[in-house]
């Protein structure tokens, strides 16, 4: 009752959507507080045990340190069948490595992340036979009927290949902003509208919309990635060291001459149209980034998205009307 009175008070605050009803195989789990000192315990170097009410003891894997002074945890079952045991805990940020480095994070589809130093990274994704199982697997979902034992055993197999996927894709994100925080002080980042970007391109019977199958793909792309955990993650583990800054025409400003054109960015390479500077274009964004966020350029007309352009040509109906 508790969470509920919770739930809804967040609804009316306008910061969470409306509490729905559970459904089966979605969000399974229960929240136990009030725990006291003995009732989480390790049994050895792998193994440990907490007592839940009208249970008993419960083994599970000691994956890492339980801290001292806990007085919650949370069990939950995920859509692959696994059950988790979460003590609640803030963990305390990484310190800054006092260096004085600036980094700039530019975020993709192809290259999941490119910094202005040079490197790269993408998100680790299925093998291709792990692809190939799961497009037969897939296909043999099709033809199974509805409600049959045999729909149920293939999806289950389906759910545990993307449940691989995203354990891959979590890993990858906490050992990749890990690495962040620790070798940088100032980390810029895009203030990206993930939600919008996301958005169906479906439209209405009325007003068909054009490549909604590309538009999909995409959207598939981006969430892939793991855009918004990426930035989550960097301000829960570098808290006031992670700048937001407009992501207007930074993938169309030449790093070395400052000059804004379309048609110096291409899919993988930047080439200038006006000085003829090259770079890889994820990179050259990222410098971008890297220098607006350390306060050594602005966009091309100036200001951030907020606030709204600051160089700008006169408006002719102000002008009319002196």
């Amino acid at each position: 009752m508790k969470d509920f009175a919770q739930a809804m008070a967040n609804f009316f605050g306008g910061t969470h959507r409306r509490p729905a009803w559970r459904k089966r195989g979605q969000g399974d789990g229960f929240r136990i507080v009030a725990v006291k000192t003995g009732d989480v315990r390790r049994m050895s170097r792998n193994v440990g045990e907490v007592r839940i009410p009208k249970v008993g003891w419960v083994r599970f894997r000691w994956s890492r340190a339980v801290p001292g002074g806990v007085k919650s945890y949370r069990v939950t079952r995920d859509r692959a069948g696994r059950w988790f045991v979460a003590f609640a805990a803030v963990p305390e940020p990484i310190p800054a490595p006092g260096t004085g480095q600036i980094v700039g994070v530019d975020r993709g589809v192809a290259v999941t992340v490119a910094l202005s130093t040079g490197e790269t990274g993408r998100v680790p994704a299925l093998g291709d036979r792990e692809r190939a199982r799961l497009s037969r697997l897939l296909r043999k979902l099709a033809r199974a009927g509805r409600g049959s034992v045999r729909r149920g055993k293939v999806r289950a197999a389906i759910t545990r290949l993307r449940a691989r996927e995203t354990d891959r894709r979590r890993d990858w994100i906490e050992k990749t902003t890990s690495e962040l925080a620790r070798r940088f002080d100032v980390i810029g980042i895009e203030d990206l509208n993930i939600g919008g970007m996301t958005r169906s391109a479906k439209g209405t019977p009325k007003a068909p919309a054009r490549n909604v199958r590309q538009k999909a793909g995409l959207n598939r792309g981006i969430l892939t990635a793991g855009w918004g955990r990426l930035a989550g993650r960097l301000e829960d583990k570098a808290p006031g060291r992670v700048v937001k800054v407009g992501p207007a025409f930074t993938s169309q400003t030449c790093n070395a001459c400052r000059h804004v054109a379309r048609r110096s960015r291409d899919q993988a390479l930047f080439r200038c149209v006006a000085c003829g500077h090259q770079d890889n274009a994820d990179v050259n964004a990222a410098k971008n980034i890297r220098d607006i966020a350390a306060g050594l350029a602005v966009n091309a007309r100036g200001g951030d998205r907020d606030a709204g352009p600051v160089k700008r040509e006169p408006q002719r109906d102000l002008l009319l009307m002196r």
